[in-house]
């Protein structure tokens, strides 16, 4: 009976102490919970807060700011700001004033910063007093937005008549306002001035009421001016200092977020930094929550656990005692069967007494002590195959090594083979990481730039770019790797110790895809480039002593054929050959000059205003006989309504005069040449359409270099040197502009080119 009793009280004990400890536990772990569940809530809607302030602080900013872009780049608005009219700028401030009613200043500065006019007042050419800020935005080219702290006088003398001496503003001395500046550039880009519009903070109400619209009356918006907090912004009158522990880390542009005591109230509050532009603490923008909700609620949640953890210990009281009762008995039966089992008698089973939670345990007894008969069969079993697996990983294991063999000694003849090709190229080699460490440098890259293998690999392109004298590949290289360009292959001219050197860069990918390095392959063509150079020197002399003598053999000619009476017809047809031979001679040596000055410099343009139509007239009438000779009709369709372009007329009419020549000859009888013309951008676009046969893909490589020529019967015809696309690209390119084929809608071929519009004196 004492044996009974003693078990029945320590299962009373240990279960009652379990429920003791548990509940306490839980009572704590619940109370934290609470606090930091509260605290983590207050956090997340300060957070909420702030962010929308934020939001709602900066979107009359942006408002101001987009409103004031579109007439920033308003050519009327430019004109009128260089012509200081003062008049029409006051009445569009004033308009815009209307469009942007909260706005309270809008003035004009020129580009010294000097104020031209403004929406309210009338006094000019004056220092404007917000300079740097206006410098900040004239200098950077874009707006600028800020928060600053202006004098009173000041305002009062943009107009702001609240803020002069006996006005209710006119003795706070300096006021908050938020400051938005819009450049003005000309086309030119040129700097012209400045637009400056102010909204003032000092009494706006609306921050804090579109807050606590969203998220109600408990939430406490303001904006300090420096350290003092506005009077009644948190429910007490007169103003309140942020307290100094804040106001040490928002003067060094630090957030806060935490509690702090204002007033002589706790508040769970955020003070966000304002700095104008100069980055000088100028203010802060204050969100704060009351912490009476907080603790009302917490109160609340202790009081409902305190009264549960009560109930929790009477019922835990009665629970221990009536299971202690409940499971003495049957624990001893239990005890000698599980002993029986603990010897090692598998076989052996405890008997199965009631169907509650002793016989449950009961019966998973009965089904471990089965499950581990069953599981050492299992165990036997499964150790024969396991060791039938280990011999069959092994053979796979032996396979795969020799496969890795296999692969590492052809891997290692492939290198070898690779290696051999780059070291014996004629062509340098060089090789870059995606970090642009240089990874390979072949003997000829090595005796073309004159450097030490070992020094270059490994080191940065850019550390080493100044000994080989290829600093300009440094930006090529950067670029590729910048803008990750894996398609695009550039060529690049060099000049490096002595000799000119052609580069081609081409970039490396990884398996991935993704930009992996550069190869640059670098050949020398400084002998090509000798041999070139004497060629057209020797073609540009033997053009310079042709020139004299072919012009006096056409005179003669000329003089003959126009007093040929006498003379028969094949003499007249001869001489009439002779002459067309000699004006084609001719005009063949101007070509062969006209290279030769351009590629040597010496070609002078007279750059002036024109007109695209009469230029495009002009060589329309040159070659109507060449048409009607060709039986070719020519079309002008250009409109005297483009924009005048900027350019040598003499040389235009150059261009013009050859691409309707070209496809005059090359269009067949009856057919129609049609010129057109259409503004692009800052650019009039000229275009020459013919109908004859299109040009094949493999011959436009070759259509604006010099001496080539169209490999087609049709064309080789035709005769001709070579140089005319050759010169007229050259003529449109120091033009600024560019020339073009296309295939033509239907057939027949399209050559454009593009040259810039007159924008005013150069």
């Amino acid at each position: 009976m004492k044996s009974l009793l003693a078990i029945r009280t320590k299962i009373f004990l240990a279960i009652l102490l379990i429920l003791l400890v548990s509940y306490s536990f839980l009572v704590v772990i619940t109370i934290r919970t609470v606090d930091s569940s509260l605290e983590a809530e207050l956090s997340r809607k300060l957070a909420e807060q702030v962010r929308y302030a934020k939001d709602q602080y900066t979107n009359r900013a942006e408002q101001i700011q987009y409103s004031l872009m579109h007439p920033a780049s308003a050519p009327p608005v430019r004109e009128r700001m260089v012509a200081r009219d003062s008049l029409w700028l006051r009445d569009a401030a004033r308009r815009w004033m209307m469009i942007l009613p909260f706005v309270e200043l809008i003035v004009f500065v020129d580009s010294r910063g000097t104020v031209i006019t403004g929406g309210n007042q009338y006094r000019m050419d004056r220092t404007f007093e917000l300079t740097p800020v206006v410098e900040r935005a004239l200098r950077e080219r874009h707006p600028i937005v800020s928060t600053e702290l202006v004098t009173t006088e000041f305002l009062c003398s943009e107009g702001l008549v609240n803020y002069c001496r006996g006005g209710d503003a006119g003795n706070t001395g300096e006021v908050m306002m938020q400051t938005v500046v819009v450049p003005v550039v000309d086309t030119r880009g040129a700097m012209v001035g400045a637009f400056v519009a102010g909204d003032i903070l000092e009494t706006d109400t609306r921050l804090p009421s579109q807050v606590q619209e969203v998220f109600g009356r408990q939430v406490y918006v303001t904006i300090t001016r420096k350290e003092i907090i506005p009077p009644d912004s948190f429910g007490k009158n007169g103003p309140q200092a942020i307290p100094a522990r804040i106001l040490g880390g928002l003067r060094q542009g630090l957030p806060f977020r935490g509690d702090a005591e204002i007033g002589g109230k706790v508040f769970t509050a955020a003070f966000d930094p304002l700095t104008n532009s100069r980055g000088d603490f100028v203010g802060a923008l204050v969100v704060a929550l009351s912490r009476d909700d907080y603790k009302g609620v917490l109160q609340g949640s202790l009081g409902n656990i305190v009264a549960s953890a009560i109930l929790g210990l009477v019922l835990s009281f009665v629970t221990a005692y009536w299971v202690s009762l409940r499971l003495t008995k049957p624990v001893r039966e239990l005890a000698d069967g599980v002993r029986r089992i603990e010897e090692g008698e598998l076989q052996q089973r405890v008997a199965v007494t009631s169907s509650d939670e002793i016989g449950e345990l009961a019966e998973a007894f009965n089904r471990m002590a089965a499950a581990i008969d069953e599981r050492d069969r299992t165990i036997r079993t499964k150790a024969h195959d396991l060791e039938n697996l280990n011999l069959k990983l092994t053979d796979m294991n032996e396979f795969l090594e020799r496969r890795v063999e296999e692969r590492t000694a052809a891997l290692q003849v492939e290198m070898g083979r690779l290696e051999a090709i780059l070291t014996s190229m004629a062509e340098g080699i060089a090789v870059t990481d995606r970090d642009g460490r240089v990874i390979l440098f072949n003997p000829a890259a090595q005796q073309l730039f004159e450097m030490v293998p070992h020094r270059v690999v490994g080191q940065p392109i850019l550390d080493i770019c100044n000994q080989g004298e290829f600093c300009r590949l440094v930006e090529h290289i950067t670029s590729m790797g910048e803008n990750r360009d894996q398609a695009t292959v550039r060529e690049v001219d060099l000049d490096a110790r002595g000799k000119k050197l052609k580069v081609t860069l081409a970039p490396l990918v990884d398996g991935d895809g993704h930009f992996a390095g550069v190869v640059m392959s670098v050949r020398d063509v400084t002998a090509e480039e000798e041999v070139d150079r004497m060629k057209t020197e020797f073609i540009s002399t033997v053009s310079h002593e042709l020139k004299t003598p072919l012009t006096s053999i056409k005179g003669s000619l000329q003089l003959i054929v126009d007093k040929s009476r006498g003379f028969t017809d094949v003499e007249k047809e001869l001489l009439g050959v002779c002459l067309r031979n000699t004006e084609r001679l001719i005009r063949l040596v101007n070509d062969i000059l006209d290279i030769a000055k351009i590629e040597s410099g010496k070609m002078e343009f007279a750059l002036s205003p024109h007109s695209p139509a009469e230029l495009v007239e002009w060589s329309v009438r040159e070659l109507e006989g060449f048409a009607r000779e060709h039986g070719v009709t020519v079309v002008n369709e250009v409109s005297a309504d483009l924009p005048a372009i900027y350019g040598d007329g003499d040389r235009l009419g150059q261009v013009l005069t050859n691409l309707i020549a070209n496809a005059v000859k090359f269009s067949p009888r009856g057919a129609v040449v049609t010129i057109s013309a259409e503004q692009s951008d800052n650019f009039v676009a000229v275009s020459v359409k013919d109908r004859g046969r299109e040009i094949q893909w493999a011959d436009r490589g070759k259509l604006f270099k010099r001496f080539q020529q169209i490999d087609s019967g049709d064309r080789r015809q035709h005769g001709g040197t070579g140089l005319g696309l050759a010169i007229c690209k050259e003529i449109v390119e120091r033009h600024h502009g560019r020339i073009f084929y296309s295939e033509g809608i239907g057939g027949g071929n399209v050559f454009t080119f593009t040259v810039p519009i007159h924008e005013g004196e150069p």
